[in-house]
């Protein structure tokens, strides 16, 4: 049957031009989703166009939603049992239904989804790669201009709708986040865990804002994720402020109590905090929670916050903090202190930032301080007379303690570097985390008996001169400077100086790292790390019980521990005969839903899941580190913090250019200025 006035739909595309096949207006009755093309004769599914489901090669296309012309009804047939077909009724049902809730609309609304202008994706698109690029939003309406200079079709050819101007930069940002956090939640709600990860920062404005991250598990692949939930800001208050803002997000992005397995909170002063109770707090609503600091991020793992009690070190700051003010921008020939210039550079330092800068904690710092001493002494005295700060400093800088004490600095912060390190390893061997803890602290507590190898050798390099205007007394040079304040009191104090910082240093490292938190992190690797497995078969019997029974105990909650302990012996054979995984490789075979140890092992699978939720590696240290940078630099002057978080979402999380769904966005962005959604948020 054919439309009056209209011929027979086009040929189909078969080699055999003998048989001519046309289009049936029958079909349509038959195949409710199909729709044909009289001007281009074509045939299309419209349910398949609607959702736009990518196939298991990453592709949205199929021959229904660019246009068919192979007019047979077998084909039609072969169509509607499709898995791409289901999954786009499934898809389509499941927006009707959110935009029903959402919306209030009972009635049905058309599934026919209207071709997305061009234009409009092309100023997303421009708005999309601005945020991922780091290029301010005043920048956008010249980018655009731009665009059509080179005569970009999308922008020339048609007009977009008013919604679409450069002044609207934020509002569209907050559309295409509002994309990404969707993912994020489907991503949250099929993950058995997630991990938390809580980083405190302050920008220049001294505004303090929680940015927060999750680290989830597929259960389809087994493998993970590291997503930026947001920044948030922060009231000053007590631990509970902090929790209650974490609950706050956890139930905006429907995150269950039961799931939230590890905690990892940065910043020294939420360390502080937690010790007051923000980790008390936050287990009362996770049972399963368990704390773990600043493991992937282990640029804090020596915060000076933690130990500012100790007065000294307020000082030697200070006087640290005006050498780098004074001779920052020195011009002369000395590489000495160029060095200390290029200290700024590498570390990212702004000497303008009303905040705080904590010199003991940076080693490229006071390692410049100690090599361009002798320079800085020689140049401060050559000032003195003329200047009251200079002949200060040089005071300061000659004292014994100070020099002494650069040099406990160049002791201990490598220490705690190399654990840092530890931490960043994509794949990091559980199994040598209580090892290297256990050794870090040891080499504190050795430190205090015998000094470190940078502070031996200076005490080793002094020269010692008696003193003609006070018998028994000598004087102390170094590098041909005399040292200042070398009387034996002085030295005893700085001998309890010496004992009180590692002290300090050292109940920190054992604070972050508590002994149950590495019980359960050596159980993890003892039952999952085939590695640690016996070398023969015969001395597996006994091996890992009590690491299980310490994990069933933690997790009793989500394990059936009798069928645990009865399918271990069989568990470890499996897992002896594996020796080649690692200890990811082995949980992510668990976790799988599909294999057969996820189904033969369901307790296993579940601590495995737990396991991978660990925040650790190097790709969440890289967006923890991205979402402090975007933070610092304020480069967007946003007048509230949900916009700079809105643009953080999409220069941390969002894909490449081309994997971003932008009618998605268009869509989102649209609803929400006809619903007068925005104009509230920025009112």
């Amino acid at each position: 049957m054919v439309p009056p006035g209209k011929k027979p739909a086009g040929e189909t595309s078969n080699s055999n031009k003998k048989c001519k096949r046309y289009f049936n207006e029958h079909w349509k009755e038959e195949f409710t989703w199909l729709e044909f093309d009289y001007e281009r004769k074509l045939m299309f599914c419209i349910e398949c166009r609607q959702a736009l489901v990518k196939n298991k090669h990453g592709k949205a296309e199929n021959a229904f939603t660019v246009g068919t012309d192979n007019f047979q009804r077998h084909a039609l047939l072969r169509h509607v049992t499709s898995g791409a077909h289901r999954q786009a009724l499934a898809v389509n049902r499941e927006q009707l239904a959110f935009e029903t809730r959402v919306h209030g609309h009972p009635e049905l609304r058309s599934v026919i989804k209207v071709e997305v202008n061009p234009a409009k994706v092309a100023v997303l698109t421009t708005v999309y790669w601005m945020a991922k690029e780091e290029i301010p939003d005043e920048k956008c309406s010249s980018l655009l201009d731009f665009q059509k200079f080179n005569l970009c079709q999308a922008l020339l050819a048609s007009e977009h709708s008013e919604y679409y101007h450069p002044s609207s930069v934020r509002e569209m940002q907050a559309a295409i986040a509002k994309v990404l956090h969707n993912e994020d939640r489907h991503r949250i709600k099929a993950s058995p865990f997630v991990g938390l990860v809580v980083d405190e920062t302050v920008d220049v404005l001294e505004h303090r804002s929680l940015a927060m991250f999750t680290t989830t598990v597929s259960p389809c692949n087994g493998q993970t994720s590291a997503t930026f939930l947001g920044s948030f800001e922060l009231p000053a208050g007590e631990a509970s402020t902090v929790a209650g803002k974490v609950g706050e997000v956890m139930r905006s992005f429907g995150i269950p109590t039961m799931k939230i397995t590890w905690l990892s909170a940065d910043s020294a002063s939420l360390v502080a905090e937690r010790l007051s109770g923000v980790g008390t707090a936050l287990t009362s609503l996770c049972p399963l929670l368990t704390e773990m600091h600043c493991l992937s991020h282990g640029s804090s793992l020596l915060p000076a916050e933690s130990i500012v009690s100790i007065e000294y070190l307020q000082k030697y700051e200070t006087t640290v903090d005006a050498v780098y003010r004074l001779y920052s921008s020195f011009r002369g020939e000395s590489n000495g202190l160029q060095e200390l210039r290029s200290v700024l550079d590498l570390c990212e330092i702004d000497l303008g930032s009303p905040k705080a800068i904590h010199w003991t904690s940076i080693f490229p710092a006071v390692e410049a301080i100690d090599s361009s001493w002798p320079t800085l002494v020689l140049l401060l005295e050559s000032e003195a007379e003329r200047s009251p700060v200079a002949h200060g400093l040089c005071e300061e800088l000659k004292k014994f303690q100070f020099v002494a004490f650069t040099k406990i600095l160049l002791d201990v912060l490598p220490v705690f570097q190399k654990l840092s390190r530890f931490f960043q390893i994509e794949d990091f061997d559980l199994s040598i985390l209580k090892p290297i803890v256990s050794a870090t602290a040891t080499t504190l507590q050795a430190q205090k008996s015998a000094s470190g190898q940078n502070l031996q050798e200076f005490l080793n390099e002094m020269n010692e001169h008696p003193r003609d205007d006070r018998e028994g007394e000598s004087r102390l040079y170094y590098k041909g400077v005399e040292l200042a304040n070398c009387s034996k009191v002085h030295l005893k104090h700085f001998e309890r100086l010496k004992e009180s910082y590692l002290d300090s240093v050292r109940g920190n490292l054992l604070d972050r790292f508590p002994s149950r938190v590495l019980e359960a992190i050596s159980s993890f690797s003892a039952i999952f790390n085939p590695k640690c497995y016996p070398q023969s078969l015969e001395d597996i019997g006994s091996y890992g019980v009590s690491e299980l029974n310490f994990l069933l105990q933690a997790y009793s909650r989500v394990v059936v521990s009798e069928r645990a302990l009865s399918d271990f012996p069989l568990f470890k054979r499996i897992v002896f005969s594996l020796s080649q995984l690692s200890f990811k490789d082995l949980c992510i075979k668990l976790v799988y839903s599909n294999s057969e140890m996820h189904e033969l092992f369901p307790d296993f699978a579940v601590l495995a899941a737990i396991a991978l939720a660990l925040p650790l590696g190097s790709v969440l240290a890289e967006k923890i580190s991205r979402g402090r940078e975007l933070l610092k630099r304020g480069r967007l002057r946003c007048t509230k913090d949900e916009g700079l978080s809105d643009l953080m979402k999409i220069a941390i999380d969002g894909p490449a250019i081309n994997e971003f769904d932008f009618a998605l966005a268009v869509e989102h962005y649209e609803s929400m200025r006809e619903s007068g959604f925005i104009v509230a948020q920025v009112k």
